[in-house]
C-alpha cells in the first residue's frame, strides 16, 4: 500500500473524523485560527493600504517595513512568544505570528492597486466635482478591486498553509494530525494531513476566485 491509497484508506475511515481529535474537531480549529488571523490582518493592513494609496505618500516605506516581516520566520516569531508572558494566552500567539505574516501581501496590494488606478480616470472624477471620499468609493476603490482580491488570495492560502505550525506548539488545527503521524511512524496520516490543509487552501482560494468573479460581473440594467 502506498502513502497516496494510504492517506485515501484513512481519510475514508469515520472513526478518524470523529472525536476531540478527529478531523472535524481539527478543520474547526483550523478554520478558526485561520479566520481570525485573516480578519485581523485585514483590519490592519487594509484601511492602512488603501489610505496611503489614496494619499499617494508614505506608502513605500509602510511596505518597505511591512515587508521585514517575510523576511522573519513564522516559527521563529511563535518561539518568541512562547517563550513570554502570552504563553499560556491560548491560540493568541499563534494568531499574532499569522498576522504579522498575513500583513505585507495585503498592505502592498491594497496600495498598490490603488496607486495604479489610471490618473487620468482620477483626474477626470475630480474635474466632474467628486470629493476625495467620493472619488475613492466610486474609482480607485472598485478600480483596485482586483489587486485586493490578489493580495487576499495570496494572505489566505499562505495563512491556511501556515496554520499547521499550532501543532508544534501544542495547540489544534488540522497539524496535529500531521504530527501524530510523525510521532506514531503512521506515513498515512501524515499524507492525509498534508492533503486536508493543501485541499482546504485550495478550496478558499477558488472561493475567493468566485467571490471576485461575482462582484466584478457588470450589474444588468432592468
Amino acid at each position: 500500500m502506498n502513502a497516496v491509497s494510504g492517506a485515501w484508506a484513512w481519510l475514508a475511515d469515520g472513526a478518524n473524523w470523529a472525536g476531540a481529535d478527529g478531523v472535524r474537531q481539527r478543520l474547526a480549529e483550523h478554520l478558526y485560527v485561520s479566520g481570525l488571523a485573516l480578519l485581523v490582518a485585514c483590519a490592519l493592513a487594509l484601511p492602512l493600504g488603501l489610505w496611503l494609496g489614496h494619499l499617494g505618500r508614505g506608502g513605500t516605506v509602510a511596505i518597505n517595513v511591512s515587508n521585514v516581516g517575510r523576511a522573519v520566520p513564522v516559527f521563529a516569531v511563535l518561539a518568541l512568544f512562547m517563550v513570554s508572558p502570552l504563553r499560556n494566552a491560548g491560540y493568541v500567539p499563534t494568531v499574532t505570528a499569522l498576522v504579522l505574516f498575513a500583513v505585507p501581501p495585503l498592505l502592498t496590494h491594497a496600495y498598490v492597486g490603488v496607486r495604479e488606478v489610471d490618473r487620468a480616470v482620477v483626474e477626470a472624477a475630480r474635474g466632474m466635482g467628486m470629493s476625495g471620499g467620493q472619488l475613492f468609493r466610486r474609482v480607485e476603490l472598485p478600480l483596485a478591486r482586483p489587486q485586493l482580491m490578489t493580495g487576499l488570495r495570496s494572505a489566505t492560502v499562505q495563512v491556511i498553509a501556515t496554520a499547521t505550525i499550532a501543532a508544534m506548539v501544542g495547540q489544534g488545527g488540522l497539524g496535529r494530525i500531521i504530527t501524530a503521524g510523525f510521532a506514531t511512524y503512521d506515513t498515512a496520516q501524515v499524507v492525509a494531513g498534508a492533503l486536508l490543509v493543501a485541499l482546504l487552501a485550495l478550496l478558499a482560494e477558488a472561493a475567493l476566485v468566485g467571490t471576485d468573479r461575482l462582484l466584478g460581473r457588470p450589474e444588468r440594467k432592468a
